[in-house]
């Protein structure tokens, strides 16, 4: 079983710590705050309130020669370095750190780290080319990894209903509304076996990820 070290808490990496649990990790999960450790601590295999960016401390907590670790401090750089310089100390080869600017970023990539995430960045351009190519109408970010977006329906949904798309299965997102162009009326509990019409918009939410591939659908 791999082992991972999530240092930091907060919105995206508790997303990542929550994910990887679910996919079998050994997540260690470290933060300051105690409600923070807590609110994790039933799904990681080690969730712990300690400072992140000391080494020892690592070591005390069983994070050595661990597969991979993650840094997100949230907008405290100097937090972020050191506890990228404390995984280095103690071995750990893969390191990924989510960071807030382009600076943050030269810095951490100076230190050798394996990859950096800059998710405001990131979904915005992601959105942009989704805006261009005029499927996506509204875009509401919800924390880091999620959000909520209406999308034109892709030519190929038009006359099926919600039931036979099954987007869930396919896309990995919800549809939370149904809303008709013409009208202006928003159905807020879908009838999932009404066809849907070239006048319709989805209101749907789920990851980035899912959310850009549900934009790309023709």
């Amino acid at each position: 079983m791999k082992r991972m070290v999530v240092i930091g808490l907060g919105n995206f990496g508790m997303a990542v710590a929550e994910a990887l649990a679910k996919k079998g990790v050994d997540v260690i999960a470290v933060d300051r705050r105690q409600e923070l450790v807590d609110r994790i601590a039933p799904r990681a295999a080690r969730a712990v309130v300690a400072d992140g960016t000391n080494p020892q401390v690592l070591l005390d907590i069983g994070c050595k020669n661990a597969d991979a670790g993650i840094v997100s401090t949230g907008d405290d750089i100097t937090a972020s370095i050191l506890a990228v310089l404390a995984l280095k100390d103690i071995k750990v080869q893969e390191i990924h750190v989510k960071v807030i600017s382009e600076q943050h970023a030269r810095v951490v990539e100076k230190l050798g780290v394996t990859g950096t995430v800059f998710p405001e960045r990131d979904s915005g351009q992601r959105l942009a080319e989704a805006v261009i190519s005029h499927e996506i109408l509204s875009f509401v970010p919800v924390g880091d990894n999620f959000a909520i977006q209406e999308m034109a329906i892709p030519d190929s949904w038009i006359g099926q209903s919600l039931r036979e798309i099954d987007v869930r299965r396919k896309l990995g997102i919800s549809v939370v509304g149904v809303k008709c162009m013409l009208s202006g009326n928003v159905a807020g509990v879908p009838d999932p076996d009404a066809p849907l019409k070239d006048s319709d918009t989805l209101w749907v939410s789920g990851s980035l990820s899912n959310l850009e591939k549900a934009a790309q659908e023709k």
